[in-house]
């Protein structure tokens, strides 16, 4: 009985976390779709003034929040080096000691995955052996995504092939500011084809798209097209990621897997640099989505220096004091 009672506990896990198919375009519902900005900034002015989150619970939730992290390293001068010390703070992202003060010693904390540029996954690879932190690979001509479809396609089938588990493909912007919705649904659908078993994560860049409106309808067109995750920013952008943007995007999440059943993940990047800022977004996707949302297969931040700032909270939670940076290895 017990045995069979975990082995429907599982197969509810693998179905609770299951890809994102996609549904047909449904312009009609696209085209009905209207976002009150003035509201959504109501709303999101009160994240982080109704909550307090202070001691034990506060360390947990930051916790919960390193685990969520995909450790990004996306600069000109990238090197393998550089690639390597990042893989070692995926796999140890927190201190020993400070773990084994909080008791946390053998819940084998990550991050949530590393995210770099095609050139170097196989360095990556190699630094993640055996660990499972799986491999994030931007794509499609990030930033910008500006050169043929056919280039993009091929540079998806290439991460895929070097060993990316999850590729990061910006939008084409322009599709949204003209509305050509039918043509951004069909280039997201051949790129989701191109990523075959690997995890699509598609970045709105949404500091581009003018409106919350353009916001909402890229995200749900995206999601019909069968996005595992949106994402609001490729990190490059004037403005990256806010709490009202999060929130039209996690309210399109909340209707798609209302209509649909799917769920599908977000991940904010760009600007999320403290600890206070990362409790702000977990929050917001707890009142939002809801618990199950709150775990690295539906959540991300794209991000490489907010894990330095939490590192730092939790000392000071361990020891009572604040601790210089360098006392912490870098990402």
């Amino acid at each position: 009985m017990a045995k069979t009672k975990k082995k429907r506990e599982a197969v509810e896990e693998i179905a609770q976390h299951q890809r994102n198919e996609g549904i047909a375009l449904d312009m009609n519902y696209v085209r009905s779709l209207n976002v009150n900005r003035s509201a959504v900034e109501r709303r999101a002015a009160t994240i982080g003034t109704r909550r307090s989150v202070k001691k034990e619970w506060q360390a947990a939730w930051l916790l919960r929040a390193v685990t969520c992290i995909d450790l990004t390293t996306l600069a000109g001068d990238d090197t393998p080096s550089n690639v390597q010390r990042l893989c070692a703070k995926a796999r140890q992202p927190v201190r020993q000691d400070l773990l084994e003060a909080m008791g946390m010693e053998k819940m084998g904390i990550t991050t949530g995955a590393v995210c770099v540029y095609h050139n170097l996954i196989i360095e990556a690879k190699k630094a993640l052996k055996g660990s499972h932190i799986p491999i994030a690979a931007v794509s499609t001509a990030f930033p910008a995504g500006l050169i043929p479809l056919k280039e993009r396609l091929k540079q998806i089938e290439l991460s895929v092939a070097a060993g990316a588990e999850e590729i990061d493909i910006v939008i084409h912007r322009a599709q949204v500011l003209t509305g050509d919705w039918e043509g951004l649904y069909q280039e997201m659908k051949q790129m989701r084809a191109a990523c075959g078993a690997a995890h699509m994560k598609a970045i709105l860049a949404t500091g581009e798209l003018s409106t919350l409106t353009n916001i909402a309808k890229a995200s749900h067109v995206c999601m019909m097209a069968g996005a595992d995750f949106i994402k609001t920013s490729t990190g490059k952008e004037s403005e990256n990621a806010t709490l009202p943007v999060s929130l039209t995007m996690l309210r399109a999440i909340r209707d798609y897997h209302e209509r649909t059943g799917y769920k599908v993940g977000f991940k904010p990047a760009g600007g999320i640099r403290t600890a206070k800022q990362a409790l702000n977004w977990l929050i917001l996707v707890k009142e939002e989505l809801g618990d199950e949302w709150l775990n690295n297969t539906l959540f991300r931040f794209g991000a490489s220096s907010l894990l330095g700032d939490i590192e730092r909270q939790l000392e000071h939670f361990v020891t009572g004091r604040y601790s210089a940076s360098y006392r912490h290895p870098m990402a």
